[in-house]
């Protein structure tokens, strides 16, 4: 878990562990995961998508909050809480959306840890280049790929 040290001002959960503020932009199925296992973990979760039906993948027990917005709407990102968060997250289907997000999050709101979607392994070098951190499903899912084959390594689902 996160230390009291590597963000803002964090609290604890009921079961004694720290815990952080985060924002999701976009509730793909990649975003609802994530917010889904963030949320179990008792952390404070915001999911962002401009399209409200796409909570629908969240399920009735997520506790977090929803933000219907586009994530590039300034007044939108405040309302989601993003001047108060510890993390930030772009995971839409759109490689330059999420930079733009991400940027927006760091340069504009102070939030120090950002992580970007990209499928494009080719944009994610230059994300990294610029100092955000990505995760590549195309790099990620081909390396699992690569080890089921090679290796006979199962592939979780």
């Amino acid at each position: 878990m996160v230390s009291p040290s590597e963000s803002r001002v964090l609290e604890r959960t009921q079961n004694d562990e720290w815990y952080m503020r985060i924002v999701i932009l976009g509730c793909s199925r990649l975003g609802a995961q994530l917010a889904i296992r963030l949320d179990a973990k008792e952390h404070q979760v915001t999911v962002l998508d401009r399209d409200a039906a796409a909570f629908a993948r969240l399920g009735a027990d997520f506790k977090g909050q929803r933000v219907v917005g586009d994530g590039l709407d300034t007044d939108v990102l405040l309302e989601a809480g993003v001047s108060e968060a510890d993390a930030f997250v772009a995971c839409t289907a759109g490689d330059n959306r999420n930079l733009t997000a991400c940027q927006f999050a760091r340069e504009l709101f102070g939030v120090e840890k950002v992580i970007s979607r990209v499928s494009d392994p080719l944009r994610g070098q230059i994300y990294a280049e610029m100092g955000l951190l990505t995760v590549s499903p195309t790099v990620f899912g081909a390396d699992l790929l690569h080890d089921a084959l090679v290796n006979g390594t199962p592939v979780r689902a």
